[in-house]
């Protein structure tokens, strides 16, 4: 499947969960899902029964598109997850999490990780001083993430550090926002990371 490229304040209303899809319209107070927090549709505000499947497709779908990612990507993960030794929900979510597209946007440099996944398509970030255009590139801890010179004025990028203001920094990053680069610290515990999802379910789901 394909990876979604429809109106993401839609795919918002219909899973009832702020994704972080629209960055700095969402900070601003004007998405869709505050102003019509029910799913879209003339049907919408009808009260439904969901069954557990759909409950543990709906964290998945969650995820999913949280982080960008396609149905194979995704399977893909859980299965290298489902490998490891320890919690495979947990793991999952910290595999996301080292993503670079993800940790170009927890160091601030683009307020949605849709963004973030466009600079690296565009070859406008480097990983220890060297081009990295692939977005599922895997960080590791202790690795340098910077934006190539030519870059560094780019509106985009200017204006997204200015936001972090607001939304504060992540702790296992390490950013000079004046040279624009960043260092990735280490790899995050799940419970440091807050999304909303339950990654439990996810589990349930693939374990049939």
């Amino acid at each position: 499947m394909a990876r979604y490229r429809g109106p993401v304040e839609k795919l918002e209303r219909r899973l009832g969960v702020d994704l972080g899809l629209k960055g700095e319209r969402r900070l601003a107070g004007k998405s869709a899902l505050e102003k019509r927090p029910y799913a879209p549709g003339q049907h919408g505000q009808r009260r439904t029964k969901v069954s557990e499947y759909g409950l543990q497709l709906r964290e998945k779908q969650k995820a999913k598109f949280m982080y960008g990612v396609s149905e194979k990507q995704f399977r893909a993960l859980y299965k290298e997850a489902n490998r490891k030794d320890g919690n495979t929900g947990s793991i999952l979510i910290e595999l996301l999490e080292q993503r670079l597209d993800n940790v170009v946007y927890r160091m601030g440099f683009a307020t949605t990780r849709a963004s973030a996944r466009q600079f690296v398509n565009h070859g406008h970030i480097l990983v220890d001083g060297k081009r990295v255009d692939i977005p599922s590139f895997r960080v590791k801890a202790g690795q340098k993430i910077e934006i190539r010179e030519k870059s560094k004025a780019n509106p985009q990028i200017v204006r997204s550090l200015e936001l972090t203001n607001q939304t504060g920094m992540v702790e296992w990053v390490d950013v000079d926002k004046d040279k624009v680069f960043g260092i990735y610290t280490r790899v995050p515990k799940r419970e440091e990371v807050s999304i909303p999802v339950e990654e439990r379910l996810i589990v349930e789901l693939y374990s049939k």
